[in-house]
């Protein structure tokens, strides 16, 4: 999933013949196989779901069905490093499966060294999200949003352009596997490898990474049972005691990522919030490289708007935030509990408990230190730790 911020559109994608393709990375990425496996199984017809209780099917474009090939071309594809431009990076290098799909950095770092303003954020339940972006509203669905990580040059993440982009087709197309692969999945297309399914089928991929084995949901299940200080958390978290508030941000069978915007429509932005990071100066701002929503509404009052994530396995994903810069659980409630976050005298000196476009409920949390740790402790019951050991999302290049 994307998480870069505004800034000059790669040429690739202002190349007509191109329809780019999406994602983030996962686990260490290696330089690809060789295809020394097994030859690839035959195409079934389509794609029965299997989902959790509570789960309806996504939404899929028309024009990219589901089918099982394609899923199984999309896992490989995720996990080649050989789609980035110096063959050191595939997306799972910024989305590990160990750590519910993110990579455990503040911030994520691309092919070529460098890093990204932003946090990679968890691709678990990814299909559900109606947000994309921590900032971006633009994207509505997977195959928009891959474009960016896939060809964006600031920052570089895969580092595909119009230079390297033959090149590093040519690699699929040199593979035992790919170019079989590539026609069970896409059948009835005469050259079907190109960029065009590489996104469609890393975002059919994508759509299957769904998750709600956690102890929670066993509990709501009735085949676990959470302790009273879990229990209680549970009920702060969903406002049936106390002030909170999680579960306004953080709603539905999600648990954030789309609780404010339709998922069919996307057009709106209420589900972006400012928490009172930073407030620069005693001017609202936030650093220039995060400022959130307003890079793409250009309004004043979108400044350090961004989105609320999913907290399905949120104990897994830290650091937290949209830059990485809270470490723990514990924190991130107390930053909240506080209204906000001070700084001293330096580049970001300012009182983000005072910043102008403060999303106002953050006042209204009222949370003590009791409740805070009975809140750390329900979060940590959305855990779902088979995501890391789920043959269906495991590295199939991997030896």
């Amino acid at each position: 999933m994307s998480h870069t911020p505004s800034g000059p559109r790669p040429a690739c994608l202002r190349a007509a013949a191109l329809s780019c393709v999406a994602l983030v990375l996962v686990a260490a990425c290696g330089g690809g196989s060789s295809g020394a496996e097994a030859g690839p199984p035959a195409a079934p017809p389509g794609w029965t779901w299997s989902l959790p209780s509570g789960f309806a099917p996504p939404v899929v474009p028309a024009d990219n069905p589901m089918n099982t090939a394609k899923v199984e071309l999309g896992r490989r594809l995720f996990h080649d490093a050989r789609l980035s431009v110096n063959g050191t990076l595939s997306c799972a290098g910024c989305h590990a499966g160990a750590l519910a799909f993110t990579d455990g950095r503040a911030v994520a770092r691309g092919a070529t060294g460098q890093n990204h303003p932003r946090n990679a954020p968890s691709l678990i339940n990814v299909a559900y999200q109606a947000a994309l972006d921590w900032a971006n509203p633009a994207p509505r669905t997977l195959e928009q949003q891959m474009r960016t990580p896939l060809f964006g040059e600031q920052p570089i993440e895969m580092g595909v352009n119009d230079a390297n982009r033959d090149a590093i087709l040519q690699r699929l197309q040199s593979d035992a596997q790919y170019p079989t692969r590539f026609a069970q999945a896409f059948g009835g297309e005469a050259a079907p490898l190109h960029w065009d399914n590489v996104i469609k089928a890393i975002a059919a991929f994508e759509r299957t990474l769904v998750s709600a084995g956690s102890r929670y949901d066993q509990a709501r299940a009735g085949t676990a049972t959470l302790t009273d200080s879990e229990q209680r958390g549970q009920a702060l978290f969903f406002g049936t005691q106390g002030a909170a508030h999680c579960a306004q941000c953080h709603g539905g069978p999600n648990l954030g990522g789309g609780a404010f915007i339709s998922i069919d429509g996307r057009a709106g932005t209420p589900g972006f919030h400012n928490i009172g990071l930073f407030n620069i100066n005693g001017t609202g701002a936030y650093p220039a490289s995060n400022r959130g929503l307003i890079e793409f509404t250009g309004k004043p009052e979108d400044m350090g708007k961004f989105r609320a994530p999913s907290l399905r396995n949120v104990a897994l994903t830290a650091p937290y935030l949209h830059d990485g810069s809270i470490d723990t659980l514990e924190a991130a409630l107390a930053l909240h509990a506080d209204g906000g976050r001070v700084f001293g005298p330096g580049p970001y000196a300012g009182d983000g408990r005072a910043n102008p476009y403060k999303d106002p409920l953050i006042d209204q949390i009222r949370i003590d230190a009791q409740e805070q740790a009975d809140l750390v402790a329900f979060l940590k019951t959305l855990s779902d730790a088979s995501v890391a050991t789920d043959p269906r999302f495991a590295d199939p290049l991997a030896r």
